[in-house]
């Protein structure tokens, strides 16, 4: 038996059939930017979400140079985000001028708590990211930021429908943003992204931004960009939002397999979160010091796993630093990701972890 990983081929025949439906119907449109797709896909997150602005864009890199620059942060600037995290999150603040600052995460790949040790008279904004799906406690963060003067940009781009205290991802700080990138918990058939916020000025400027500076055509208030999300992609992620939750519950129910069936297995731990309703389940990690060679077991029994990450970001050339990451280095040479999707079959859950239970 044949585990992938991942196989967006294997979408239901019925939600494929909506998809080609909405493809015909478009073409005799003929509207392939903007128009009527896209504000309805934005007005229908705002409402998912319960925020005040969500702002469509092209993808979820994009939503964090957006931000980045609509809060006016660039040269000279300094912004702390956690040494794990994919690399759009310190590519973005290295894009409009700023210098990214990072710090150790926690044993499960947040950002530490004393993150506050790096602010100087620098440092502008700090980006928590909420990774695999976990959230970060964002009201002691707010709180932190706030006392320090800083803008908080949340990467959600792995947290869509993750909430924490009754608010979402992406909803608590200055700006959210997202990614529909296609593996995603609602992933688009391309490229697309989004960002949210509660401040109508600010939601305003993103939106010039992401558009030439484009108020209204011909008409250019200032320096933008072109990051427009493609009609198709909000036709096609309307479908997919309204299965969001029935996906969810098929995250969970699989992540539950794992949980029952792994619990115990000697070195080997499960992700802290896998009971947490208010997770995501974006990715299922589990760690273990014996990290590659399960892998290599796994691969030579038809079983597709996935490191995220194998290496830091400081530990990469382009955003070398020297600082003691202890915790994120410990996860990137220990963690693992478990095929974890709608798309899969229950017995094939079942079959990972029988194999997993033999390997140890």
């Amino acid at each position: 038996m044949k585990i992938p990983f991942l196989d967006l081929s294997k979408i239901p025949n019925e939600i494929q059939l909506k998809l080609q439906e909405k493809f015909a119907k478009l073409l005799k449109r003929g509207v392939y930017s903007f128009g009527q797709e896209v504000e309805s896909f934005e007005f229908e997150v705002k409402d998912f979400l319960n925020t005040f602005h969500a702002i469509s864009c092209a993808n979820g890199t994009d939503a964090l140079e957006l931000a980045l620059r609509a809060l006016n942060i660039g040269s000279g600037d300094e912004v702390i985000l956690p040494a794990m995290t994919w690399v759009s999150t310190a590519e973005a603040v290295i894009m409009v001028g700023a210098k990214p600052i990072f710090w150790d995460t926690d044993e499960n790949g947040l950002l530490a708590k004393d993150w506050t040790k790096a602010v100087t008279s620098k440092t502008k904004a700090v980006i928590p990211v909420h990774l695999y799906g976990q959230m970060l406690e964002m009201n002691n963060l707010m709180v932190k930021a706030k006392h320090h003067h800083l803008k908080v940009i949340e990467d959600a781009a792995q947290a869509f429908g993750s909430f924490y205290d009754g608010s979402f991802a992406g909803t608590w700080g200055d700006v959210g943003c997202l990614s529909f990138y296609p593996t995603k918990n609602l992933g688009a058939l391309g490229e697309a992204g989004m960002c949210l916020c509660q401040d109508a000025g600010l939601a305003e400027r993103i939106r010039l931004i992401s558009n030439h500076g484009q108020p209204e055509r011909d008409q250019h208030n200032l320096v933008g960009r072109n990051s427009r999300m493609d009609t198709l992609q909000a036709a096609f992620l309307r479908i997919f939002l309204e299965d969001f939750f029935k996906h969810q519950q098929l995250r969970k129910e699989f992540a539950g397999i794992y949980c029952e069936e792994l619990s115990g297995l000697p070195d080997l731990e499960l992700p802290f979160n896998s009971q947490d309703p208010s997770s995501n389940m974006h990715l299922f990690v589990i760690k273990s010091p014996r990290r590659d060679s399960l892998k290599q077991y796994l691969e030579e029994h038809g079983v597709g796993t996935a490191i995220h990450y194998p290496t830091i970001l400081p530990d990469m050339v382009p955003y070398e630093h020297q600082g003691n990451y202890m915790n994120a280095r410990k996860l990137s040479k220990e963690c693992l990701s478990l095929p974890l999707n709608p798309w899969m079959k229950k017995e094939e859950v079942y079959r990972v972890c029988k194999l997993i239970k033999d390997f140890f």
